[in-house]
């Protein structure tokens, strides 16, 4: 009787892999059709970039007469190939569509791969600036968006009040923007990560500990990038009543 219910399990778990694997692929399937739709070259790009690959590949094999051995491989990295242009061009687009959206940084942060603790919206007004807290191997980044004029006093605000409780570890401050000074948002991520080791994971958790007793000084931030049609005088409501 035992072995019954096991077996239900097993087939009950294999369904539910299955749809969620129809799902991802109609997710991406959509996500290619969106893309393609406003991305013009992005067929000219996957094609070539699947033709070169295969190409390379054989003629290589050609050097070695072993072409015909090899084209299957050409072809499997042609694919690969092909779709890391297609995800390489999704991201592109997505973060033109987010740039300059308030929430924008915050999304990216929330996004990135790797043991970093994200805290957004640890400091703001009501015009949607905010500054945002991630722990890292680094130390503490401070990320800040929204208006120059106004996030500039806002991080060192901010930086000076963690900095007692941060002791000797090291606190970066980042400025996200397209102007002198300022990292685009594409670029956010990748900034981040290349910042050196300065700490270890154990002294992240004991410094996470620390800043949380700071508490958050900020009104509530959108999830995510603001809807461009969204009306910014509704949105400073909102987050007034909150």
């Amino acid at each position: 009787m035992a072995g019954k219910p096991d077996k239900a399990a097993k087939q009950e778990a294999k369904r539910a892999k299955r749809a969620a694997s129809k799902a991802r692929r109609k997710q991406i399937f959509e996500a290619f059709k969106m893309q393609r739709r406003e991305d013009k070259a992005l067929i000219p790009w996957m094609v070539g970039v699947f033709l070169l690959s295969v190409v390379v590949v054989f003629g290589i094999g050609l050097i070695f007469n072993l072409h015909w051995i090899l084209l299957p491989i050409g072809i499997a990295i042609g694919v690969l190939a092909a779709i890391s242009i297609f995800g390489r061009r999704v991201q592109r687009s997505v973060y033109t569509k987010a740039d300059g959206q308030p929430g924008a940084a915050g999304w990216a942060l929330d996004n990135m791969r790797g043991q970093w603790r994200v805290t957004a919206g640890i400091a703001g007004t009501t015009h949607l600036d905010a500054v945002h807290r991630v722990i890292g191997r680094p130390g503490i980044i401070l990320v800040a968006e929204g208006a120059p004029h106004r996030v500039k006093s806002l991080l060192a605000q901010e930086k000076k009040r963690t900095a007692r409780v941060a002791g000797s570890t090291p606190i970066y401050d980042v400025v996200v923007g397209n102007e002198d000074g300022m990292v685009p948002l594409k670029q956010l991520q990748r900034h981040i990560m290349k910042l050196p080791r300065n700490i270890s994971a154990k002294d992240m958790e004991s410094l996470e500990a620390r800043l949380a007793a700071l508490g958050s000084r900020a009104a509530a931030m959108p999830k995510g990038p603001m809807p461009a049609g969204a009306k910014m005088r509704s949105v400073q409501r909102t987050v007034r009543r909150r």
